[in-house]
């Protein structure tokens, strides 16, 4: 595995990297749609590879890229069955170094080693992005920008992005990852192909993990993609030896539920504030809504008395999660007051 990439903050530190990725599993219609573009001469010049996180989105990016920049006869079509690419295919060993000199990465990165991340893709970077198809393409071939993650560009990285989409240079191809197109600007989205990806089958999250070694034994490989929601990436996160302890310690006081220990939960919130911190959190908020499922589905036949404080609960928490996250709040405060929210919701569904 390639050594931890600081201009990529949100990698998993068990996770490949999506180019150092040779698997793609739950792409069959995105890579027919795309291979189809290509084999009948109709390769569309920006693309958005549109899902939830952790399906795919930017591994298809890497593959796709890979596929055009092996092709160097420019527009010459090479019909091709599939979008695999020999690992010691020149263009795939450069993609992999990210030093093929017709490829650019859009992404947020810092202005220096010293400054932190910034929380989005500034025009500058965008900008910068755009030489790429200034330039005759050093093999004749393709010119390929990957954005990811659009998401993260805002109006002024838009409109420098959407420049070069209204005015294509000849074999450039863009291909943007997003987890939400809607909210793109509408004149890139209208000027763009959009490719669908949905959750993938805890099957093929299973192949992934024990395609990558991260799974210790069978058991654990199944409940990580089986707990997943169909996302290759929370199935790792729930693998890491952290958020395993994580997860522990959140079903240690669930269990305990109505009567909990205050200080189990005070010890695990304390580090929510800080940035290390926001994953524990988000492993505490998935932890929390699957024992929700689980009550839920092990009540369904107990009637609406004793189900209801469970719904209640769940949404109560879901539209307060969205707050915390929309405003920045104090995650720790949050969750004591979760905890305090579940353990009325046990009493009163017991006393149904």
């Amino acid at each position: 595995m390639l050594p931890l990439d600081p201009t990529t903050d949100d990698r998993l530190p068990n996770a490949p990297h999506p180019r150092e990725s040779r698997l793609m599993l739950g792409a069959e219609k995105a890579e027919q749609s795309f291979l189809e573009a290509y084999n009948t001469g109709r390769m569309h010049h920006a693309w958005i590879f549109a899902g939830p996180e952790g399906v795919g989105k930017a591994t298809f990016a890497y593959r796709a890229a890979r596929f055009l920049l092996s092709r160097p006869q420019g527009l010459a079509i090479q019909p091709a069955a599939t979008l695999d690419v020999p690992a010691d295919a020149p263009a795939a060993r450069q993609v992999l170094a990210m030093s093929h000199p017709d490829l650019f990465v859009l992404r947020r990165q810092a202005e220096s080693e010293k400054k932190a991340i910034p929380a989005i893709i500034n025009v500058d970077l965008a900008r910068d992005a755009m030489k790429v198809f200034t330039s005759t393409s050093g093999a004749d071939g393709w010119r390929v920008m990957i954005v990811d993650r659009a998401d993260d560009l805002n109006r002024n990285s838009s409109n420098a992005l959407l420049k070069t989409i209204e005015e294509p240079p000849p074999r450039s191809v863009i291909l943007m990852v997003t987890q939400a197109a809607g909210r793109l600007l509408p004149t890139i989205r209208s000027r763009c192909r959009v490719l669908p990806f949905s959750e993938l089958r805890s099957s093929d999250i299973e192949e992934i993990l024990r395609h990558s070694g991260e799974a210790p034994d069978e058991a654990l490989n199944r409940h990580a993609a089986q707990t997943a929601h169909g996302s290759a990436r929370l199935a790792f996160q729930r693998l890491n030896e952290r958020t395993l302890a994580v997860g522990d310690h959140v079903r240690n006081v669930l269990a305990q539920l109505p009567d909990y220990s205050h200080s189990d939960v005070m010890s695990m919130s304390d580090g929510f504030g800080r940035k290390e911190g926001r994953a524990d959190f988000d492993v505490m908020r998935d932890t929390v809504f699957d024992w929700l499922s689980e009550q839920i589905r092990q009540r369904a036949g107990e009637g609406p008395r004793s189900l209801a404080p469970f719904a209640e609960v769940w949404e109560k928490i879901d539209r307060a999660m969205r707050d915390v996250d929309a405003y920045n709040l104090d995650r720790r405060a949050f969750a004591l007051t979760l905890f305090v929210d579940l353990a009325a919701a046990m009493r009163r569904s017991l006393a149904a």
